[in-house]
């Protein structure tokens, strides 16, 4: 059996920051496992492709929740990716940090190494970005970000709109203000996506002492005693050398199942599934926090839009010509190109919406499609009370966990959703996008009563992918790790991802996932040798 002194646990964005930085060191024996594929499919590197994605189960893990009580007890869709670079494989690209604040709270859960200006120091070393050089930002780091190169008009539009509601405007939402509206920046190079697996993983893929197993999924972590030992995977167990590390990257999900899977996690739930307790941990699995969301939809008067009808097919060759030889076109577009921040009271200390616009009919995540031309802007609660679980459906390795996300089960988060839906509404409704706009199809022109909104949004709410929390890190006991990352009561393992968020972030959460796993592989490597 090959033994390695780190075995990485899934290949998305924190698992790729990861193999790159452990496997530096030339007697660091490192193995990367990734229970997807390699990333070779186009729609991948396109960055419109994301459009099709939504329909490559293959690529996805494709969850769903538990029934929701407070949202008409749906399950809804929850996309992971499964393949190299994960979810940064197959998400929208935007490239957000998140507030200050939010550090500052980590700081008071897990220490000062999480604190404001050790991670804006992180962010910039990660960074290469293409147009904002100042003291905010970084050049020459592994990960490219960049301006979309052909911004459809309608988004420009949106930032026109959301000025006219008296929201500033906003060039940069890394920089010293998030509040206002603006284009986002994109992790692309050259017209094409930038994810955890080229900006990380590409650049090391040769090196002798990193190994890299895709289509393999672990099953459990091994251990003799309480000292992790290595993973089981369907076929073949992966060792670890004497004082190596397990350390688990499968995000919020993924994460939290293995360690129940192998022992570690709430005792009584696991006796019930005839599980052996290794170590009882409360919290493993709980904490479970995401960014519900809304969406206002209107049918537009022209085909400034992204659109399904005769006359786009033109349109759409011409784009792929483009973007195949050039790097440029409409289909360099990440689709949600637009956005911004307010927040939905004066007592906020951060802005707690976001907007993401998109210039075309957006149904149930892109796996439905609709005929003509629309747009869809989205808002989400970014600073939720509502806490959900993961817990295990069932002793097989291969069986999807149970997700309780809880959404709205905290009184305060309905009422914070449904301002951020007026906010939405007022922007398309204002000249700059009203002028475009032949009829408001969601939440629908007669809808207008906050009784009726709030029943469109128990209706209508969904993910905007932001799951993180359920293996919470901080210096207390309770948590599952200490701010390092180390799961406590067992030796050797870790777990590295967004799941150590001790709360979730004001803002698209990979780049912060990214930053986590630089920060504790800082921690863990060990001097390089000097020849």
């Amino acid at each position: 059996m090959n033994r390695f002194d780190y075995i990485i646990v899934g290949a998305g964005s924190a698992g790729c920051v990861l193999a790159n930085r452990l496997s530096a060191d030339p007697r660091t024996r490192v193995c990367l496992v990734e229970a997807g594929p390699p990333d070779r499919n186009p729609m991948i590197h396109m960055p419109f492709g994301l459009a099709a994605l939504a329909h490559m189960r293959w690529l996805n893990w494709g969850y769903a929740t538990a029934p929701e009580p407070e949202l008409g007890n749906r399950r809804l869709y929850w996309p992971r990716g499964r393949v190299l670079g994960g979810s940064s494989s197959i998400n929208a690209m935007i490239y957000m940090r998140g507030h200050p604040q939010d550090y500052r709270d980590w700081a008071q859960a897990a220490g000062d190494l999480w604190d404001w200006p050790q991670v804006l120091g992180v962010f910039r070393d990660l960074e290469d970005n293409q147009s904002l050089h100042d003291d905010h930002h970084g050049q020459g780091g592994p990960l490219t970000v960049s301006d979309l190169r052909q911004p459809n008009p309608l988004s420009h539009a949106f930032v026109a709109a959301g000025l006219a509601c008296g929201l500033p405007g906003r060039a940069d939402f890394n920089g010293a203000d998030q509040t206002g509206v603006g284009l986002y920046q994109v992790t692309q190079r050259d017209g094409r996506r930038f994810s955890a697996a080229r900006a990380f993983l590409d650049p090391v893929r040769q090196r002798p002492n990193l190994t890299l197993v895709t289509r393999a999924q672990v099953l459990r972590v091994l251990f003799a005693g309480r000292r992790a030992t290595g993973v089981q995977l369907r076929d073949r167990s992966i060792g670890l050398t004497e004082g190596g590390e397990v350390i688990l990257s499968g995000g919020a999900i993924n994460s939290p199942q293995l360690l129940m899977l192998s022992g570690i996690g709430p005792g009584a739930e696991l006796q019930a599934l005839g599980i052996p307790v290794l170590h009882a941990a409360p919290e493993v699995g709980g904490n479970l926090a995401d960014h519900l969301d809304i969406a206002v939809q209107a049918a537009l008067t022209g085909r400034e839009a992204i659109g399904i009808a005769p006359s786009f097919l033109p349109r759409a060759l011409r784009a792929a010509w483009s973007w195949m030889r050039h790097g440029q076109g409409e289909f360099t577009s990440n689709v949600a190109e637009a956005g911004g921040f307010a927040a939905s009271g004066p007592d906020r200390d951060r802005p707690n919406l976001q907007f993401h616009f998109i210039p075309a009919y957006l149904h149930d995540h892109g796996r439905r499609l609709s005929l003509g031309y629309g747009l869809t802007l989205h808002v989400c609660d970014l600073l939720p009370k509502s806490r959900g679980r993961i817990s295990l459906a069932s002793p097989d390795p291969l069986a999807a966990p149970r997700i309780a996300a809880n959404y709205l089960s905290h009184p305060e988060d309905l009422p914070t959703l449904l301002s951020g839906l007026k906010l939405a509404r007022r922007i398309t409704q204002a000249p700059p996008l009203a002028r475009h706009i032949a009829r408001e199809t969601l939440p629908g022109q007669d809808v207008t009563t906050d009784a009726a909104l709030e029943d469109h949004i128990r209706a209508r709410a969904e993910t905007i992918y932001h799951p993180v929390g359920t293996c919470r890190m901080g210096r207390d006991a309770a948590s599952v790790t200490d701010p390092e990352g180390r799961v406590r009561g067992v030796e050797g393992l870790r777990v590295v991802d967004a799941s150590l968020m001790p709360q979730i972030i004001a803002g698209n959460t990979n780049a912060p996932t990214m930053m986590v796993a630089e920060t504790i592989a800082r921690r863990m490597r060990r001097p390089a040798h000097v020849v």
